[in-house]
């Protein structure tokens, strides 16, 4: 707001943006509550450019609140560049709702706590509407009334302070359309104006003409303008409805222009002088003069007159539980027609003396600097305007996101996160994306990789870098460019710890051999190098053949010779497990020729490097084709049906990855294996319904 040079009081600028006219007030509060009118002008609109409270054409609306604007600056002496506005009730959508906010152990409640249950109604109240709503709008919050406070369910006025476990309230939330407050606020900026605060005309004019000591009483308020008559009703302490009818002063004045052949502007001098005196004077459009008695045009309006106390009569019973209130109070220039009064009061059913002019009586703690103003209904409203301010119930500003204009309520902790959500921006556009993760399992759990982190968004605040938690600023421009996904998981076998620090030890010719465990993929063995794909079954096996770890060794075994597994006679098929001992003659080292007795040296396999050969030369990988489809054979071991699955054929070796039999329990035992009968090779092939037999057998020797 503008600081007024005279006691370094700021000033409060506000607009009731009316249907024939816009009243321009610039005041302040003192320390006593008193509201200090410094300047006001009223300017009518040189043609209809609004209708029923809403804006038509936004060029001339804005023409005229310039011309009041810069009135006001001439008046004053200096600029005006932020303003109070209040919107008018068309289309107007109430939701009543309660809302609760549970502390986690006793609390003293604070002012910002109270804020925050307000706007936990709002919100509530927003989600309601958007599931009621059956119109083809889209509303946007203009107002709300705190109906009641609860502390600890019990009523209570004033929350703050007090301490509670949870507090509570009933509120009621006021919406208008979209294209009324965009309106507004289009206009105001074309008059070179920010908006400070907005309001509801009703919310405004209550604030003045119903102070909360009367609010007791069960009351209507009705603000009569040019195009809407809006309404608003207490009870028990607590504004409790607010409503409109668009049907106000400009029915009248249509009317007499119709009958006197007038334009607009000599119609509505004949209405208001025919309240002022006996008789009126006018010219018709043929520069006639006329002059009649007032009461006929009295007689002219009254059908419309009763129409319009009928429909408003109406809305007052609907809005008050279908049935009367106990007073009436009338504000706004339209409420000074004759006759209206008494015929509100005939169509409520009360005494014509409990509805009445509200104008002087409640401007009490209003004074104007300037004489020649007189206190009067029309200035209810603008005065509620500016003293609105002072309370920040109902605050919005505006935005621009991407060049789109948004409208946000202000809590006074917006950040740019706030309009992002209001506009609709998507969540995964302001923070970075991670890359699709790669899902497998590994012995029969679930692993993950994550994703790449992607770039986070790039934001600006009127060309300046900022964040998604920076401050907003009325009228700001925001520019937020989406981020990014990250590059997709990836990852290979030897990148996994079971092949990399999970090895296995033997013995070969009393010399340790570390070897890396073998990883099938889905049923089959694959290099180290493989990329892992979705939903891969990765195992881990827990045993080598001999032939694989010769193989590994990179060594060629004397097949002529005899093999001992743990000191027992072995093939080259033969199992070998953790630990084992194996001792066998070797033919030849990789390409090198050697003599049966040339020793083993130890060699190495840990880690992700092949182990070398005392040559130096890299171990084979025992990489077997992929199978091409996976089958399930039921076998019978020692009696029982043992299901095999997960690969595409079985070989006789499988059956101990499905059946629990501990090779190294020998205790000086030879075991035995046989397929249907027969001493069974570990290579060979099963099908269904074999039969196998695994024991034990005692040597002797």
């Amino acid at each position: 707001m503008s600081e007024w040079s005279m006691g370094e009081q700021p000033l409060v600028f506000g607009l009731d943006i009316g249907t024939r006219s816009v009243v321009g007030t610039v005041g302040y509060r003192t320390e006593e509550n008193e509201f200090i009118v410094v300047a006001q002008y009223v300017a009518e609109h040189e043609t209809r450019a609004m209708v029923d409270g809403q804006i038509h054409d936004i060029g001339r609306v804005a023409k005229t609140i310039r011309k009041v604007k810069e009135e006001l600056e001439t008046q004053i002496a200096q600029p005006l560049t932020e303003v109070c506005i209040a919107a008018a009730g068309r289309v107007l959508k109430t939701v009543t709702t309660t809302v609760a906010h549970d502390f986690a152990e006793e609390t003293v409640v604070t002012g910002e706590e109270v804020h925050t249950l307000d706007l936990l109604g709002i919100e509530r109240a927003q989600d309601l509407l958007k599931d009621m709503n059956d119109t083809k709008y889209k509303f946007y919050c203009v107002g709300y009334s705190v109906v009641r406070y609860y502390l600890n369910g019990e009523p209570m006025l004033n929350l703050e302070s007090h301490k509670a476990t949870q507090i509570s309230e009933d509120i009621i939330v006021t919406f208008l359309p979209e294209d009324v407050v965009d309106g507004l606020y289009a206009a105001v900026q074309s008059a070179g104006l920010a908006v400070a605060n907005m309001t509801l005309e009703p919310i405004a004019a209550i604030n003045i003409a119903i102070p909360e000591k009367f609010r007791l009483l069960n009351i209507a308020l009705v603000d009569i303008g040019a195009g809407t008559s809006d309404i608003s009703v207490t009870k028990d302490g607590s504004v409790v409805a607010y409503g409109m009818i668009p049907l106000a002063g400009d029915e009248i004045t249509e009317l007499i222009v119709q009958n006197y052949l007038v334009d607009f502007k000599t119609a509505e001098a004949i209405k208001a002088g025919s309240g002022e005196g006996d008789k009126v004077t006018y010219k018709d459009i043929m520069l006639i003069e006329h002059t009649i008695p007032s009461a006929e045009v009295w007689e002219l309006t009254e059908p419309v007159v009763d129409k319009m106390t009928t429909e408003v009569a109406a809305k007052i019973k609907e809005l008050n539980g279908d049935k009367s209130v106990s007073a009436a109070f009338i504000v706004g220039g339209g409420g000074k027609i004759h006759g209206y009064t008494e015929m509100l009061a005939a169509k409520l059913g009360i005494v014509k003396e409990r509805v009445a002019l509200r104008g002087e009586e409640v401007l009490q703690e209003v004074t104007f600097l300037q004489p020649e103003i007189k206190k009067d209904p029309l200035l209810v409203t603008p005065i509620g305007i500016c003293l609105n301010y002072y309370d920040q119930q109902n605050n919005f500003i505006m935005v621009r996101l991407n060049g789109e204009r948004i409208k946000l309520y202000d809590n006074n902790k917006l950040t740019i996160v706030d309009a992002a959500i209001q506009a609709g921006f998507p969540n995964d556009g302001l923070f970075p994306k991670r890359g699709r993760e790669l899902c497998f399992t590994v012995n029969g759990a679930a692993r993950i990789v994550r994703g790449e982190e992607g770039e986070s968004a790039v934001i600006s605040l009127n060309g300046k870098p900022a964040g998604i938690n920076t401050p907003l600023e009325p009228n700001c421009e925001i520019v937020i460019t989406p981020s990014t996904m990250g590059a997709a998981a990836s990852c290979t076998l030897e990148q996994l710890e079971e092949y990399s620090a999970s090895g296995m030890v033997f013995v070969v010719n009393g010399h340790t051999v570390h070897c890396p465990r073998f990883l099938e993929v889905n049923g089959s063995i694959q290099l180290p190098s493989y990329e892992i794909c979705e939903g891969d079954v990765i195992e881990a096996r827990n045993f080598y053949t001999v032939d694989q770890l010769a193989e590994f060794m990179d060594v060629e075994v004397d097949k002529e010779r005899e093999i001992l597994v743990n000191n027992r006679a072995a093939e080259t098929d033969t199992l070998i497990y953790d630990n084992f001992s194996v001792d066998w003659t070797v033919h030849s080292f990789g390409a090198a020729e050697v003599t049966a007795e040339q020793p083993i040296t130890e060699t190495s396999g840990a880690g992700s490097d092949a182990p070398e050969t005392p040559e130096g030369s890299g171990a084979a990988d025992p990489a077997q084709p992929a199978a091409p489809e996976k089958t399930e054979v039921v076998v019978q071991i020692n009696g029982q049906p043992v299901r095999l699955t997960g690969k595409s054929s079985y070989v006789f070796v499988d059956i101990f990855d499905f059946y629990e039999f501990d090779l190294k329990a020998s205790a000086g035992r030879a075991v035995v294996t046989k397929l249907n009968g027969e001493n069974a090779q570990f290579s060979a092939v099963l099908k269904d319904g074999d039969e196998i037999t695994l024991g034990w057998q005692e040597l002797h020797f």
